[in-house]
């Protein structure tokens, strides 16, 4: 018994993974949404700081998280571009094809990566 090798998921299956993308995205746009709003806070002082010293530490725990809140907000809106591609990908009915071997992907590693454009073999490769 041969076995067929498929180039491509069918539509069913880029269905069910272009839901999982939806979903993903949803709650990485909000995410990014939180880390946006918690960047943008105006940074007002209350009058329970009266301490010199509370305020100077106070302001240097704020600059550190602000910057680390900044690189996550890159970070989650890269991730949106990503999976935005592979909503492209989808419709396009490239998804799940890996772009050095030209091999399916998985269906666990899409499930897990929904925006992986590589097969495990072609990223293990690449280091």
């Amino acid at each position: 018994m041969t076995e067929t090798i498929r180039n491509r998921y069918n539509d069913h299956e880029l269905e069910e993974f272009k839901q999982l993308i939806i979903d993903k995205l949803d709650k990485a746009r909000k995410d990014y949404d939180l880390l946006r709003n918690n960047l943008t806070q105006s940074d007002e002082n209350d009058i329970q700081d009266t301490s010199p010293t509370f305020k100077i530490m106070e302001e240097g725990a704020s600059v550190m998280s602000k910057e680390e809140v900044g690189k996550l907000a890159q970070r989650q809106q890269k991730f949106i571009q990503h999976l935005q591609a592979a909503l492209v990908r989808i419709e396009n009915k490239t998804y799940g094809i890996c772009r050095e071997t030209g091999k399916l992907i998985s269906k666990e590693r899409l499930r897990a990566v929904p925006h992986a454009t590589l097969t495990i073999d072609a990223k293990l490769n690449q280091k």
